[in-house]
């Protein structure tokens, strides 16, 4: 049976009707940047994430380059970042002149890990920005004390994760600034690019608002250089229309999440990777790292949306040979990330050697995504995890 790894196309049959009446009333209107459905769905988004203040942009990256900006960090400064993520957390630290610090995650739930955050803070540390990566909400008590204890900024990239939450507080607006993507593929997913900022600082949106518009509040007076990070007034109205929809594809993906698991448990080949997650302890316990042949994605947060369900396949060039076979089998997958980034080419002058953070190198080799998105049908689910158990079943023990 062929799975895909995506099928937009089953969420916006679904959603065709809602979808073409945005369509329409945007092309009625003639209002096509900025307007009322920006101002719509910036309201309707400050209610969902229960914050004040809502600015949507043009794509994720250019959230957190708006936050870096609107926060003043610059040259000389430096930002304390996970590597095991997407580029554009660092890239936008780099593009504004400042330095990204790369802190290795930790093996339960894949997240910076907070105890190694206080060993790379120097004079010039500004911020720290966690990732709320694939969906699960990283550690933010440690991360706030430490910030606090040092008077850092704290910018979380939620890229991943608009809906799930930490200790009851929505993921993105616990820091002064919260950054989101809606790329097609997210859980809320644009027709094209767009992105979101948050925060609960009247002044800083009030800043963020102008640097948007190319550092303008009133048009043609220009209070600083901004850039033009507006947001299409088209994808804005089709966010409006999928909006409400949201909350059920989380419940829809942990569904799909929880049937993995038991498929996975069930064969006796899987594990999760630890049983509490090691943020909270004073030591990195290697007891937490399970010698099973696949570990399962641990759930440290009971709002994990899982915007990826990804696996983790321990042994040399397993992932790999597993991927092949899934796609031979017409099944799609994904490897977030191949490189961690401070092992990338343009990060090569920051000094970062292989070895230097083991997790995130680990992980690079070892993790793939499966089919998780909502619309997935029970006997796809099936069908994966029977391939998956086939494979490790019958390959030799590492």
């Amino acid at each position: 049976m062929k799975v895909p790894l995506f099928d937009l196309g089953r969420q916006h049959a679904a959603l065709e009707k809602e979808l073409r009446a945005a369509f329409e009333r945007v092309f009625a209107s003639t209002y096509f940047i900025m307007g009322p459905e920006v101002e719509g769905f910036e309201r309707e988004c400050a209610a969902y994430l229960r914050v004040p203040e809502t600015i949507a942009v043009s794509s994720g990256t250019d959230a957190i380059l708006l936050a870096l900006m609107a926060l003043g960090i610059g040259p000389g400064d430096e930002v304390i970042c996970p590597s095991y993520t997407f580029f554009a957390t660092a890239g936008c630290i780099s593009r504004v002149g400042a330095t990204p610090v790369f802190v290795d995650s930790t093996p339960c739930c894949y997240n910076i890990d907070p105890a190694r955050i206080k060993e790379r803070i120097t004079p010039r540390t500004k911020a720290i920005m966690p990732v709320h990566l694939f969906g699960q909400a990283a550690e933010m008590g440690i991360i706030l004390d430490i910030a606090k204890r040092h008077g850092l900024f704290v910018i979380e990239d939620a890229a991943q994760a608009i809906g799930t939450e930490y200790q009851g507080r929505p993921a993105g607006t616990l820091g002064e600034v919260g950054c989101f993507s809606f790329f097609p593929t997210k859980n809320l997913g644009a027709l094209g690019d767009g992105g979101l900022v948050a925060t609960s600082d009247p002044e800083l949106a009030t800043r963020m608002r102008a640097l948007r518009t190319h550092g303008s509040r009133v048009k043609y007076y220009h209070e600083m250089v901004g850039g033009n990070f507006r947001i299409d007034a088209l994808q804005a109205a089709f966010l409006r229309a999928k909006l409400p929809h949201l909350d059920a594809s989380h419940a829809a993906r942990r569904t799909n999440a929880a049937r993995y698991h038991r498929h996975f448990l069930a064969s006796g080949l899987a594990a999760f990777p630890t049983t509490a997650c090691v943020c909270l302890e004073a030591k990195r316990p290697e007891a937490s790292q399970s010698r099973s042949p696949l570990l399962l994605p641990f759930a440290c947060q009971p709002t994990h949306i899982y915007n990826q369900y990804v696996i983790r396949v321990p042994g040399t060039g397993r992932r790999d040979g597993l991927r092949a076979h899934l796609q031979a089998r017409e099944i799609g997958t994904e490897i977030y990330y191949p490189l961690p980034l401070h092992l990338q080419e343009c990060f090569r002058s920051l000094g970062y050697q292989e070895g230097s953070l083991p997790f995130a190198e680990t992980f690079s080799r070892e993790m793939v995504a499966l089919p998780i998105f909502p619309e997935l049908r029970e006997e796809e689910i099936d069908t994966v995890a029977g391939e998956i158990i086939s494979f490790l079943g019958e390959a030799p023990p590492v």
